[in-house]
């Protein structure tokens, strides 16, 4: 029924625009098409555009507008021919055009060049005009672009979406870690930042399949380019060092980007090693074969601001990758890289768990140290063309860390060793080739990874459930899980008028095998502390993809069927399970383009999701000094249907751009989840089967304006967030209902040719509700403002000032940052001198609070001390 309304609320808003479309073409008197015309639609006598097309290369326009007008102007221009100004009804008409030719004496004008144009489903961003002048890599102009958003971890979004790929000259070197290149290709070297909007990545299935998503190329001013950047740094308090020799050859046949990276400053480089298109999370996420880490050491939260000012760290990370295309259009890529890191942290937490009945408090010291060591690879061999697509990627994972961790509880002191290794060897391979008059699509997943993890705690926790009730000197927790894992499909494609169909049939194994021990110093035969769990999990799919697209409609509706199955089996502890489903998930989705400036998209589906091999076992498990479980218990099973509405607008030539997402998600759950809260603040989790709900609403809203005229760039957006359930605090079944708002605004301003200034608040509550008893809601503000000042064309002075307050359960706290940047660049060797002060004022400490469903959690964390480097930077 919610979908019906759904979809009804969708065409209601459709009927309530008045369209027209005005299309038509553009022809010189020797009947030979005009390209690359403007057409533009405007009010009566006025330079207010409606809307807008340019003529493509066989000359033809088509505008689709909506507006009450009867009447408008159509403006037609074109270099060489003469200007058309026509008035015109308001409907739908097709209207060709004859130009006559006409030469144009131009006159000495400076000509400012567009910062923005668009041309069909490319917008092309000008790198110079979103340029300022402490700017050095790309990374840096894409937080001034409108329309554009950059998230705190590097993940570009567009229009509220994530991009879909990232192109450097059309070539993916980097797959989906393209942080790497935005934080080290210098910018002066990019021309153009281009947005593909509705990017399909196989072009093989370009005309076919269409996409809602975008893709960014980074277009280069030279065909063949070599830069980079090196950098070598020093300082005190502590005695820091910062380095980074980045060399990166581009060009359209050959690709390089080879880097060494190292510091103890606090910035996080392993972040450029992070995936983050869309299209690879979603396989991730399908796969669910990523590195679990089951057990863990007693964590801070860590502060949510730059990690620059709470990063302690000592970090090295060396990195290749390396695309060379082939003979008959083939690339070959590699991609390696290596990180050895040392973390630690300071800092205590003061937490509260809220029960129906009661309130218990627990306060800890923390001090953690973190061993990083990780070695990725990926040989992939591609080809991807109008006529065949073919990838095959080999990758390796290794992961061999450790932490150490020291707490303090009154005058107890429990100490913690964790070993969680990680190793996984994985081939992915796609192909699509023409089969009669259709593309056949096969696809080949198999992974086999190993997860040996073991934690120490010392003295023993949990007397009561591992050792009779006595206390001892020390628990150790072994796990090893193996996991063999396989996708395969094999589909079609074919296109019929404007559809197209893509039936496809799967199949997916999982073999996993979880060995787990608890020891203890009196561990005995009749205390069994193990689990030897089998796991095994298959579907069997099939599916039909169908779209639909015309002119400005685009529809989707997919219709899997599933049918699953889920073997389990503990056989020292007789336990098994055997479940058996068959489930219908299908999905659609609706866009339609208003105009050329406004669209709409709704969507809605219905999935299934069971358990994992981590939410089932039949003994327990110590995860942690103060949390253990055993979910004894059916396999979870879970039903979502959720749905979505979105609106956006995009005008490039005003350099506007605005978007509304409202989601909404309803979960059945077979499974509640009773939290037994100790005295000492420790938890222990068990499964209850009783069915229930959970409910999830949000809202998000983005504007974007670029003001020209005032070299001024304005963000304002706001999320909304609500969340309803049921679980279950010692034994009690208990109402929970948590909410979140934030607002966020920045500004930036040019004020003239030497100065300029950039200023960003962001507001946040939270609030939590439990059995209809609201606790204290949580406010949280973060100011920025920052100081440009530009004395010279050589010389560069900046002032970063940070301002946050917290209204925390016991007190509110303020702190104040401030951080002092000077930059004398040697212009003709193009080399830059650069003295940093961080946190002048040397505060300490940060005092910050987070809400789960029935804990609030405040964390003081010890920050980095005030810090003077020097460092020497240039482009390669």
């Amino acid at each position: 029924m919610k979908l019906f309304l759904l979809l009804g609320c969708f065409c209601f808003i459709s009927l309530g625009f008045s369209q027209a479309t005005i299309s038509g073409s553009l022809k010189t008197q020797l009947d030979q098409p005009i390209s690359a015309a403007s057409i533009t639609l405007t009010e009566l006598n006025t330079d207010n555009i409606i809307s807008y097309d340019i003529t493509d290369d066989k000359g033809f326009f088509s505008i689709s507008l909506s507006s009450q007008l009867k009447k408008i102007q159509l403006n037609i221009r074109s270099m060489g021919y003469k200007t058309v100004v026509k008035t015109i009804d308001n409907k739908t008409q097709t209207i060709n055009f004859v130009l006559e030719e006409e030469i144009t004496k131009l006159k000495e004008v400076l000509v400012k060049s567009t910062p923005i144009t668009r041309k069909g489903d490319t917008i092309n961003y000008s790198v110079s005009a979103f340029t300022k002048q402490q700017d050095r890599t790309i990374a840096d102009v894409l937080k001034n672009i409108p329309g554009i958003e950059v998230l705190s971890d590097g993940k570009i979004f567009y229009q509220g979406k994530p991009i879909n790929k990232y192109y450097i000259e059309g070539l993916d070197l980097l797959e989906g870690k393209y942080n790497l290149a935005n934080n080290n290709l210098p910018h002066k070297e990019v021309s153009k930042i281009q947005v593909l909007e509705n990017h399909q990545p196989i072009k093989l299935l370009d005309s076919l399949v269409f996409s809602d998503q975008a893709a960014l190329n980074i277009k280069l001013k030279n065909s063949f380019t070599f830069t980079g950047q090196a950098k070598l740094g020093s300082g005190f308090s502590p005695l820091l060092w910062d380095a980074n020799i980045t060399p990166i050859l581009l060009s359209k046949k050959k690709q390089m980007l080879n880097s060494y990276q190292a510091n103890n400053t606090g910035n996080n480089v392993a972040s450029q090693l992070k995936t983050l298109t869309f299209e690879d999370f979603i396989d991730r996420f399908e796969r669910n074969d990523q590195k679990q880490d089951w057990l863990a050491i007693q964590k801070l939260n860590v502060p949510n601001f730059a990690e620059q000012r709470w990063l302690d760290n000592n970090i090295h990370l060396i990195t290749t990758n390396y695309l060379q295309t082939l003979k008959n259009d083939y690339e070959l890529r590699l991609n390696a890289s290596y990180i050895n890191d040392y973390q630690q942290q300071s800092g205590s937490t003061n937490t509260q768990f809220f029960t129906a009945n009661d309130t218990i408090a627990l306060f800890e010291n923390n001090n953690n140290q973190f061993y990083i060591n990780t070695l990725e690879t990926n040989l992939t061999l591609q080809k991807n063309t109008k006529k065949k697509f073919f990838k095959n990627s080999l990758k390796f994972q290794g992961f061999w860390d450790s932490q150490r961790g020291n707490i303090q509880l009154n005058t107890n002191t429990v100490n913690q060793n964790l070993n969680n290794r990680y190793f996984k060897l994985s081939n992915d391979l796609k192909t699509l080739f023409p089969l009669g008059k259709q593309i056949a699509t096969l696809k080949s997943y198999i992974g086999y990874s190993k997860t040996p993890q073991s934690l120490t705690v010392n003295p023993g926790q949990f007397n009561a459930i591992l050792n009779n009730g006595n206390p001892f000197d020390e628990v150790t927790q072994d796990i090893e899980l193996n996991t063999f894992y396989t996708n395969n499909t094999l589909g079609f494609t074919k296109g019929w008028k404007q559809f197209s169909f893509s039936p496809k049939i799967g199949f997916q194994f999982e073999k996993q095998d979880l060995q787990s021990t608890i020891f203890t110093p009196n561990t005995n035969e009749t205390l069994n502390l193990e689990n030897n769990l089998d796991w095994t999990r298959s579907k069997l799919y099939v599916n039909l993809k169908t779209q639909y697209k015309k002119e400005k409609w685009r529809l989707e509706l997919t219709t899997p069927i599933n049918l699953h199955n889920y073997q389990l089996e503990d056989a020292p502890l007789q336990e098994r399970q055997n479940l058996n489903r068959v489930t219908f998930e299908p999905r659609v989705s609706i866009n339609y383009d208003l105009n050329s400036f406004w669209s709409i998209r709704g969507s809605a589906n219905l999935n299934n999701q069971f358990g994992t091999i981590n939410q089932v076992y039949y003994n327990y498990i110590l995860l942690n000094y103060r949390n253990i479980r055993r979910i004894d218990a059916p396999l979870p099973q879970l039903q979502n249907f959720s749905y979505s509405g979105s609106i956006s607008y995009r005008n490039p030539v005003n350099a506007l751009f605005f978007n509304l997402i409202y989601n909404n998600t309803t979960t059945d759950n077979n499974l509640l989840y009773n939290n037994q809260i100790l005295d000492n603040g420790a938890t222990e989790l068990q499964a209850i089967e009783q069915d229930n709900k959970r409910f999830r609403h949000s809202i998000s809203t983005r504007v974007s304006k670029y003001f020209s005229d005032f070299n001024t760039n304005l963000t304002l957006s706001a999320n909304y967030s609500l969340q309803d359930l049921e679980q279950i605090i010692n034994s009690e079944i208990t109402d929970i209902t948590n909410e979140n708002w934030s607002l966020n605004g920045k500004v930036d301003v040019d004020i003239n040719d030497w100065l300029n200034t950039e200023l960003e608040s962001t507001f946040q509550f939270s609030n939590n509700e439990i059995q209809g008893q609201e606790n204290q809601t949580i406010t949280q503000q973060f100011h920025k403002f920052n100081i440009n000042i530009y004395p010279k064309d050589n010389q560069f002075l900046g002032l970063k000032t940070e301002y946050i307050k917290n209204d925390l359960f016991s007190e509110n706290t303020e702190n104040f940052f401030a951080d002092l940047v000077y930059r004398f660049t040697w212009s003709k060797k193009n080399i830059d001198f650069e003295l940093q002060w961080n946190n002048i004022f040397n505060t300490e400490n940060y005092r910050t609070i987070t809400i789960n469903n029935f804990r609030y959690l405040e964390t003081n964390f010890r920050l980095r001390p005030s810090q003077v480097l020097f460092k020497i930077s240039f482009s390669l």
